[in-house]
């Protein structure tokens, strides 16, 4: 707004007004009185144009966006810490701890002889991607075999900034309340593991609303998840009672995206001079995985998810010492795939046949 005004400018404007028989030459008396001047009010205008845009959502940077946040009842999400499921040979103690690799596991809760479910003590989704031994950090006895083997629920890191501010501009376009499909959405996504979810009025035995979610990795939440979800939403044992987050009335059925799994065939590849199929089938097999999970993040507000042949041609021609492709096929068709709406897509095989 006030990137025209410069120092020197204001200095002319202060000069202008000064009577023109009197020396402004730069070094005279009415020059060195007003330069300094003309500083300070050259940075006043740097700071109002810095307030001005702390003051609305869109420009607000992250420190002054919560605080307008707060006029909203919206707070960032909160780091949070991933539960896993670890196997031993014999049952151990709950609040034991182990670590692997870097990261640092309490046992939580017994799930079977031997089957535990452990937290990462790291917040973040970094919790979500170790797996293998155990070291135990206190001798135990009897203990010959620790090993995390499953995510049960997703850690999630902080809410980023620009989520966070999109979360506030929506919310002056439709008012949460009372169990309303926005209330909904709302409330599910402030609890652990989501990373998306879907609401439907339904008519399904004693069920009359059903939330469809996707765990925080983009995956089909574990049971695990989903149970810890039903119990917060609508409890099982008092459906309908009002004692979750569903309102009284509700009686509320969660339920977990499923998975398709896409094959896709690119007959027809140009390579580079040197190049095979055998060179570039990882890089390949990574671009896949990178568009449906770009696919993946976008479920919530498609319906439903759609695979286009051009947007995988596009990308191929991205890839090192490949030239051109053509008459690409999703699953035996050569033409645009079409998702179920709660379905998400799980890579199956790529291949150059």
């Amino acid at each position: 707004m006030f990137e025209h005004i410069t120092q020197e400018q204001l200095l002319d404007d202060a000069l202008e007004m000064v009577k023109s028989n009197v020396d402004k030459r730069e070094g005279s008396i009415i020059w060195d009185a007003l330069s300094p001047h003309t500083i300070q009010l050259y940075e006043l205008y740097l700071s109002m144009e810095g307030m001005l845009q702390e003051m609305f959502g869109d420009t607000a940077s992250r420190e002054f966006l919560i605080r307008l946040c707060k006029d909203r009842g919206i707070s960032p999400y909160s780091a949070e810490k991933a539960i896993l499921k670890g196997i031993f040979n014999l049952d151990v103690p709950i609040g034991s701890r182990f670590s692997l690799d870097i990261h640092n596991y309490t046992v939580t809760e017994k799930i079977s002889f031997g089957v535990f479910k452990l937290e990462c003590e790291t917040p973040g989704m970094i919790g979500n991607n170790y797996f293998g031994p155990l070291i135990p950090i206190e001798y135990i006895d009897g203990l010959t075999n620790a090993e995390l083997i499953e995510l049960l629920i997703p850690g999630e890191d902080e809410e980023d900034t620009e989520s966070l501010r999109k979360r506030y501009l929506d919310s002056f376009e439709a008012l949460a309340y009372g169990g309303n499909r926005k209330d909904y959405l709302d409330k599910v996504h402030e609890l652990q593991g989501i990373g998306g979810v879907k609401a439907y009025r339904i008519r399904e035995g004693i069920y009359n609303v059903k939330l469809v979610v996707l765990d925080a990795t983009y995956n089909v939440p574990s049971s695990t998840l989903l149970e810890s979800l039903q119990t917060a939403i609508d409890p099982v044992t008092n459906q309908g009672e009002g004692l979750g987050i569903a309102p009284i009335g509700h009686t509320v059925l969660v339920k977990g995206v499923s998975n398709t799994v896409i094959n896709i065939n690119f007959p027809n590849i140009t390579f580079d001079e040197g190049f095979e199929w055998a060179d570039v089938e990882i890089d390949v097999q990574q671009m896949v995985d990178d568009y449906l999970l770009e696919l993946k993040k976008t479920w919530e507000n498609s319906s439903p998810l759609v695979l286009r042949i051009v947007h995988l041609e596009s990308r191929m021609l991205e890839i090192n010492g490949i030239i051109d492709v053509q008459n690409t096929t999703i699953n035996g068709t050569a033409s645009n795939f079409t998702l179920d709406n709660d379905s998400i897509p799980k890579r199956g095989e790529v291949t150059n046949v």
